[in-house]
């Protein structure tokens, strides 16, 4: 099974941006698509975006889309979220999370993503 590490997050100020990396071992990143996800204070995890194991199909929340940008490189087995703009309501611990897929094209629910990072902070400084 494959395992997920976070890097990226941090504090930073209103209106700039970060890149959030999700790096896989334990296996090929092939036939995972793979979601980030997150969580801020008091509030229930959300998701964030999602990209198919091809890299073809890519969803994102109506309230990141023109934000936020999901990427991967399968040669590397990284997954990446580009955050620009950023603004107090994108403070959260973002988590990347990977389901398998049989379909290259494919995005599967919220609800089969079985295999989860530790998350990272980001946080905005006013």
């Amino acid at each position: 099974q494959v395992q997920l590490v976070e890097s990226g997050g941090g504090l930073v100020q209103a209106g700039g941006s970060l890149r959030l990396s999700c790096a896989a071992s334990g296996r090929t990143f092939t036939g995972y698509a793979v979601g980030w996800f997150r969580q801020a204070p008091g509030k229930e995890r959300e998701f964030v975006a999602a990209i198919s194991w091809s890299g073809l199909t890519k969803n994102y929340a109506n309230s990141v889309k023109g934000q936020f940008t999901i990427s991967r490189d399968n040669a590397k087995n990284m997954v990446y979220l580009q955050m620009n703009s950023l603004r107090t309501d994108n403070t959260a611990i973002y988590y990347c999370a990977a389901a398998t897929t049989a379909s290259m094209l494919g995005i599967p629910a919220h609800n089969r993503y079985a295999v989860w990072g530790q998350g990272t902070q980001v946080a905005n400084s006013t």
